[in-house]
């Protein structure tokens, strides 16, 4: 493995990281959740190199040792992933996203389409349109609510969020504490590098992300918890209604961490596609 930095045409520095794997079976691009740093994780590096797969990640603006980008938009994205995929000479990936890493990965598909040859995502919001947006979430979406108000309602807002307990479920915790260990750690780190990468995240959720979800060609793999307590699973139905070649994992049982189990069957879905 090694990690390194690219600079982007606009003079900011991204933050990759690559298995150098051989991936004779291909490429996967991993769009890490908020609050990450985009280091590459145990279960996804476990998961890629049985299949003969390369692993790519890199921090988005503000996190993990990547410049910030201010005022960006879920499709800048796309900017990012073909500086990395030039960089490095790969011809074409699939891209991966977990929770806040979901929109990125879409967003690749739609302005990269010679690119991206498939999607997974994994308890992703959908596209903000009206207040229902928000029902189900932990604590009423009270940060993605302030950032509707925006930046500097955000930043108040982190001033003095606290941890709402109901958030995870016990399954969740149980993934964490086991197999999913390492995001959890690495959500640990992330708050070495300052909150701005996550409070651009939620800002972005809430704006119109910058490209059209019919224009993505590419077949896309929505998998859902049916209790998720963060990304609620009327997310994944309004993704799916937008996405011209979306098909959907419904799990009524998981919720926001555990669904992560089911990566490795992502996957294999994800070669299938080829």
């Amino acid at each position: 493995m090694r990690s390194l930095s690219l600079e982007h045409p606009d003079g900011r520095t991204v933050r990759v990281h690559d298995s150098e794997h051989d991936g004779p079976n291909g490429t996967i691009l991993w769009h890490h959740g908020t609050p990450q740093t985009g280091a590459l994780l145990d279960p996804v590096l476990d998961a890629a190199t049985a299949r003969g797969l390369r692993l790519l990640s890199y921090g988005r603006p503000s996190y993990g040792g990547s410049a910030p980008l201010p005022g960006r938009d879920v499709a800048s994205a796309a900017s990012d992933v073909a500086l990395i995929v030039d960089g490095l000479e790969i011809d074409s990936i699939a891209t991966l996203g977990a929770s806040g890493g979901g929109p990125h990965a879409i967003a690749c598909a739609a302005l990269l389409p010679e690119r991206v040859w498939a999607v997974a995502v994994f308890a992703s919001p959908a596209p903000f349109d009206d207040a229902t947006w928000f029902d189900g979430m932990a604590g009423d979406g009270a940060g993605l609510r302030a950032a509707q108000a925006g930046r500097t309602a955000r930043e108040a807002h982190a001033e003095t969020a606290v941890w709402d307990p109901t958030t995870f479920t016990a399954d969740d915790e149980s993934a964490l504490e086991h197999e999913w260990r390492s995001l959890g750690e690495d959500v640990g780190r992330a708050a070495e590098f300052g909150g701005d990468g996550e409070i651009a995240d939620d800002l972005a959720f809430i704006a119109p992300w910058g490209c059209d979800l019919a224009a993505v060609k590419a077949p896309v793999l929505v998998v859902q918890g049916g209790s998720d307590r963060v990304i609620p699973a009327a997310h994944a139905d309004r993704l799916v209604r937008q996405l011209p070649n979306a098909e959907l994992w419904m799990r009524p049982r998981d919720s926001h961490v555990s669904i992560m189990r089911t990566l490795p069957l992502a996957m294999d879905w994800l070669l299938a596609q080829r």
